[in-house]
């Protein structure tokens, strides 16, 4: 039920045995397009062996709050019931994902572990455990990118224009619609734990204070929703005011692409569709090679997220600037609470605060002030993803550490003028933003968020 082979990586030299497959989900947490479901399903179908779904739920997880752990919840009680209708189960067991999913396989005695793709070095530690404590093949399937991260390029690569022929000239071989996930007719009699949904609720420890948000829905159907009104909503004046924050032109789709809810692959084509226009060019870009080159960069560059992964011109620059004075120099809190003297900068934080996203256009110069305002480029980089990752949505992603390193250290861009703390470094600021847009109108808007006293 694959289309292509390439999309699959053995993490071990064992064989496939008899026993139920089970597929270890991770970061697409969905039934419909979902590359490593079907490939466990196609194995399962031609051995006639049961097929399982297995997650693991940690308690907590490098800073994420109850925000990100209800969004993903929601969602995943909503995948349950779907795979319930083709009768495959899901099984759901609290505790760290490795250890838990290494239990379950061992005394489950399956014959095949399937694993989705995340270029995170901590998850692939986690995967590369398993493998090597189990005695049965473990295969690592890329339902993630629409070109596998490790067939576009086998390389870290410099920047997108390096990146952009490569995934232009595979994506005819890749860019392909998705089979229907079939119904199951080898689960029988299977002897698996229910979950209970309000126990597993209990044993999440994550920060409570970062509370949900009520302006987007979770899960698979509303994600499918979100595209279709993207497509015929916003999407014609997307490249004309992309840039602009009080425009409503983003697809809003990134938490649904971060948890796995929606296949980039599935938006691809839906857009890919649409007539040839400057805002399918831009999207696209966006979409595919922005995207899975920040998949790239954390999968090759094991300091995606320090300076050290900075390239060396950046290292270079920014060491030759660390003594430069800041005329502001403002603490962790301080930037939590939104209390610089800059009140887009503020409104900004506060956007993310509030509604756990942040306008992209705002998410640059936000981390570039940061910088600016830090007493060196490793404390900038360090609140940058610190802040990110507990209140948005999408935190903890490549995408997201790219952004910053971006931002604060040249990732993907090139030599500028030079300046002083930036160097080299592409600078922004205030007077920029207002060329841009209404500053004011993005500042009055965010004001009004919520009434809410959250510090």
């Amino acid at each position: 039920m694959l289309d292509n082979l390439n999309r699959v990586k053995s993490l071990n030299d064992h064989p496939v045995k008899d026993g139920m497959v089970v597929y270890w989900m991770g970061r697409d947490q969905r039934a419909r397009d979902n590359w490593a479901l079907l490939y466990a399903q196609g194995v399962a179908i031609e051995r006639k062996q049961p097929l399982v779904v297995f997650f693991g739920m940690p308690a907590e997880f490098v800073d994420s709050g109850w925000r990100q752990y209800d969004f993903a919840i929601k969602s995943l009680q909503e995948t349950e019931n779907y795979l319930a209708q083709k009768n495959i189960p899901m099984v759901v067991v609290p505790g760290w994902p490795g250890q838990v999913a290494a239990e379950f396989v061992i005394k489950q005695k399956a014959g095949l572990v399937v694993v989705d793709f995340n270029p995170m070095h901590y998850v692939l530690a986690e995967q590369n455990k398993l493998a090597q404590q189990i005695d049965i093949a473990m295969h690592l399937v890329d339902a993630h990118n629409i070109v596998p991260t490790w067939v576009s390029s086998p390389k870290l690569e410099f920047a997108a224009y390096t990146f952009r022929p490569k995934i232009h000239k595979l994506l005819p071989q890749y860019l392909t619609d998705f089979p229907e996930l079939k119904n199951h007719k080898f689960n029988i009699e299977l002897n698996l734990p229910k979950n209970n949904w309000k126990q597993i609720i209990k044993t999440i420890t994550a920060d409570r204070l970062v509370d949900p948000v009520d302006w987007i829905v979770p899960g698979e159907k509303a994600a499918q929703a979100q595209l279709k009104k993207f497509v015929t909503e916003a999407y014609s004046n997307y490249s004309e005011l992309r840039n602009d924050p009080n425009a409503e032109v983003q697809s809003n789709l990134s938490p649904y692409l971060h948890f796995g809810q929606i296949a980039p692959q599935r938006v691809a084509l839906v857009v890919s569709q649409l007539p040839p226009s400057t805002q399918q060019e831009d999207f696209l870009e966006e979409l595919i090679v922005r995207r899975e080159l920040s998949d790239n960069f954390c999968y090759y560059n094991p300091n995606y997220d320090k300076f050290e992964g900075f390239p060396d011109w950046a290292k270079k620059t920014l060491n030759e600037h660390r003594s430069d004075a800041r005329e502001y120099v403002y603490s962790y809190q301080q930037f939590e609470q939104g209390k610089t003297h800059d009140e887009l900068w503020n409104a900004a934080q506060l956007q993310m605060v509030y509604q756990g996203k942040m306008h992209g256009y705002m998410r640059m110069y936000w981390a570039k002030k940061i910088l600016e305002w830090t007493p060196d480029p490793e404390t900038a980089l360090n609140y940058a993803i610190k802040l990110n990752d507990k209140y948005e949505l999408d935190g903890r992603d490549p995408n997201g550490y790219v952004g910053c390193a971006w931002s604060i250290g040249g990732v993907h861009d090139r030599a500028w003028f030079e300046r002083e703390i930036f160097g080299k470094i592409r600078f922004m600021n205030y007077n920029g933003a207002k060329r841009k847009f209404d500053v004011q109108k993005y500042i009055d808007a965010v004001a009004s968020l919520s009434g809410q006293t959250l510090f």
